[in-house]
């Protein structure tokens, strides 16, 4: 899966659907795919989005889960298979000094959870877990 490729054709077939955040009047394929807000439309408009909730348990390895950083940074987190001692996912960012596996999920504001089926050639939330 291509992602910068998938964001920047859905962006440009319909780029009103899209946050008009950085003054932008065409879609842009060399930074579209890396900002969140960007991520976060596209996931919901190829029916990626699940519920977010605080259930450790509905967070599996894979799932994309957006949140924001205080005071209002966007910041997108992988969740890995790894567990903390409290069972809580372990998540993959880069949140500066690099990218980290840690103990995060729960810490800032969720604001999306996303999965991606790698089953067929659609992008689409899988139906069983």
């Amino acid at each position: 899966m291509d992602l910068q490729k998938l964001v920047h054709e859905d962006m440009r077939a319909d780029f009103s659907a899209y946050p008009k955040a950085w003054g932008l009047s065409k879609p842009d394929p060399n930074i579209d795919h890396r900002r969140v807000l960007n991520l976060r439309r596209y996931f919901q408009r190829t029916g990626c989005s699940i519920a977010v909730t605080t259930n450790k348990r509905d967070y599996v390895p894979g799932d994309l889960v957006t949140c924001t950083v205080p005071p209002n940074r966007p910041h997108i987190m992988i969740v890995s298979d790894r567990k903390s001692t409290g069972g809580i996912p372990l998540v993959i960012h880069n949140i500066g000094g690099g990218t980290k596996e840690e103990a995060r999920l729960f810490e800032f504001t969720l604001t999306g959870h996303y999965r991606i089926s790698t089953k067929g050639s659609s992008n689409r939330v899988e139906q069983d877990r």
